[in-house]
């Protein structure tokens, strides 16, 4: 009991923003004098900050909470936080024998409290921690930053929560409407970052162009970004993730092309390219909007790397639908996209539409889309040989090292190969000499101190 006392093993599962809220938890673990460890068998508590977005990720936690559990000692407290706490509470401790406790997205700050409850327990039952109310954020998060620090880059939560309609999404019953932090808590994060030396700030909610609507801003993003351009000088990159189609104003547009920090790359999920595959997924459906907000974001920053996702196999989705987002796709030239295969999320206004697609006929779609956009993919890139861009160095091993480009987010995008091993964490001007599908290969233009065996 001594060895393991105040000890605690935190895994996270999903996305950067679930990331984001395992680092505020462990600050606030930390700061009640816990310490984390690698070892589960070391800790006296167990937390699993789970992922309730698709199935996949529902089976991912639920193994990693049933490893635990199977392994747990007398002694030691098992926690299951995050999405799928907050979604399935009660059904997620009948699936997982000797769960100890629940806490849910929108209480996060209370998980020293929950612990406490727990060693003062004097009966076995698990204790729920899931209130519904959300409108705390921001305002009630007890000293946590909500920033996770990746190598030289850190993600900062500007909001949380959701308020668009969409029909497949399961977020908002999960996480609330949205509620943005306020701007000074996010810009004393920022400065905090500067003052690290951190190289790329990565702006995420679940939907970044919403920010500051709760608290009566317009264009609470773009105001938001030359709040942290004029405030924060010295962090070379900010980085725009998530950003909601119909909702990249001119202002933003303008913003983004202005000030020099601001990466011109933008992540604007737009799920289709059909008109009437939108309409059943609540989405915005007003194509003409992508090809002229697009043309007009390309017309003020001519290199702007656009990246988006689809979603595949919609219910209801024809063989005329699918070649409509092929259109779509090759028309609009997109740098990096993402396809999904449609999966099914109980309590949704998609689990209701009939006309569900075969799981071949997703697949077979899905490689095809995949297929057209590798094409378009290596065509970009081939067209950056010859040129130089400023690279962050991540890593290196084997003779080589690792980087990536403004063109480039964090584990879901391509990476830069340079020649030799050199320091990770500076941004080095690199020629580019060769191009993948989705990767480029550079030479280091400027000269620079290389890791010795």
């Amino acid at each position: 009991m001594a060895k393991r006392h105040n000890k605690y093993f935190l895994l996270s599962l999903g996305c950067s923003k679930n990331t984001v809220d395992s680092e505020s938890m462990a600050q606030l673990l930390n700061g009640a004098g816990m310490s984390g460890v690698g070892d589960s068998a070391q800790a006296e508590v167990l937390i699993v900050n789970t992922c309730g977005f698709i199935n996949a990720a529902k089976e991912e936690s639920l193994n990693a909470l049933r490893d635990l559990a199977a392994g747990k000692k007398r002694d030691q407290l098992l926690i299951a936080a995050g999405c799928m706490a907050q979604r399935y509470g009660a059904e997620l401790v009948a699936k997982v024998p000797g769960l100890d406790g629940v806490i849910g997205t929108r209480r996060w700050m209370d998980i020293v409290d929950l612990i406490g409850r727990l060693r003062a327990r004097k009966h076995p039952e698990p204790l729920y921690h899931l209130p519904t109310e959300a409108l705390t954020v921001g305002q009630d998060e007890k000293g946590a930053q909500r920033i996770s620090i990746q190598g030289a880059s850190a993600y900062v939560k500007i909001a949380d929560g959701c308020r668009r309609p969409c029909a497949f999404c399961a977020i908002p019953l999960i996480k609330g409407t949205a509620v943005s932090r306020p701007v000074e808590s996010i810009l004393a994060e920022a400065r905090t970052l500067e003052a690290r030396g951190i190289q790329e700030m990565i702006l995420i909610a679940q939907d970044t162009t919403d920010y500051g609507h709760d608290l009566g801003m317009k264009d609470g993003l773009a105001h938001l970004l030359e709040r942290l351009t004029d405030e924060v000088p010295g962090v070379p990159w900010i980085r725009v993730m998530y950003a909601y189609p119909g909702y990249v104003t001119d202002h933003l547009i303008e913003t983004m092309a202005s000030r020099p920090q601001i990466l011109h790359y933008l992540d604007m999920p737009l799920q289709h390219g059909s008109r009437s595959t939108l309409l059943r997924m609540r989405r915005p459906a007003n194509i003409e909007w992508c090809y002229n907000t697009i043309q007009k974001m390309r017309t003020a920053m001519p290199d702007l790397a656009i990246r988006t996702t689809f979603i595949v196999g919609y219910p209801g989705e024809t063989d005329q639908e699918f070649e409509e987002l092929l259109t779509f796709v090759r028309d609009l030239q997109f740098d990096r996209v993402g396809v999904f295969t449609y999966s099914y999320e109980e309590n949704t206004p998609s689990a209701e539409q009939a006309s569900h697609v075969p799981e071949e006929v997703k697949q077979a779609r899905r490689d095809a889309l995949m297929e057209v956009q590798q094409t378009i993919s290596l065509a970009r890139n081939h067209a950056l040989v010859g040129k130089t861009l400023d690279v962050l160095i991540e890593g290196q091993g084997d003779g080589l090292t690792i980087a990536r480009s403004y063109r480039d987010a964090p584990e879901i995008d391509g990476y830069v190969i340079l020649e030799g091993e050199a320091p990770a964490g500076r941004i080095v001007p690199a020629r580019i000499t060769g191009a993948m599908n989705y990767d480029l290969v550079a030479t280091v233009d400027v000269k620079m101190p290389l890791i010795m065996p």
